[in-house]
C-alpha cells in the first residue's frame, strides 16, 4: 500500500512539472519554466524511487509499470479537468478501459 500512496504522491508532482507551466508559466520565458519543471520533478523523484524499490519486492517490473501508468491516468483526469479545466472525453474513457485492459492481463497468473 504504501508503493501505491507513494506513486500517486509521485504523480501529481510530476504532473505539474510536466504539464502544470502550460497554465502557470504560460507567459515566462522556456528556461523558466524548465527550471521550475526541474524542481518540482525533485520531489517526484524523491517519493518514486523508493515506491519503486519498495514495490518492487512485491510486484514484478511490468505490474509496477501498468500500475504507474494507471496512477498516472488518473492523476492526469484530476488535473486535466480541475487545475487546467480541461473536459475528459470519451476517447479518455476508451483509452482508460484499454489500461484496466492491460492491467488484467499484467496480473493474470
Amino acid at each position: 500500500m504504501y508503493t501505491i500512496l507513494l506513486l500517486i504522491a509521485s504523480n501529481v508532482f510530476m504532473t505539474f512539472a510536466w504539464y502544470g507551466h502550460l497554465k502557470a508559466l504560460n507567459n515566462q520565458p522556456l528556461m523558466i519554466a524548465i527550471l521550475v519543471s526541474w524542481g518540482i520533478a525533485f520531489f517526484e523523484y524523491m517519493l518514486q524511487v523508493p515506491a519503486n524499490r519498495m514495490g518492487y519486492q512485491v510486484f514484478t517490473l511490468g505490474q509496477l509499470k501498468i500500475i504507474q501508468e494507471i496512477i498516472t491516468m488518473c492523476v492526469f483526469a484530476g488535473f486535466a479537468y480541475f487545475y487546467m479545466g480541461k473536459s475528459l472525453g470519451a476517447n479518455f474513457f476508451y483509452a482508460s478501459l484499454c489500461m484496466i485492459g492491460s492491467a488484467y492481463f499484467i496480473f493474470k497468473s
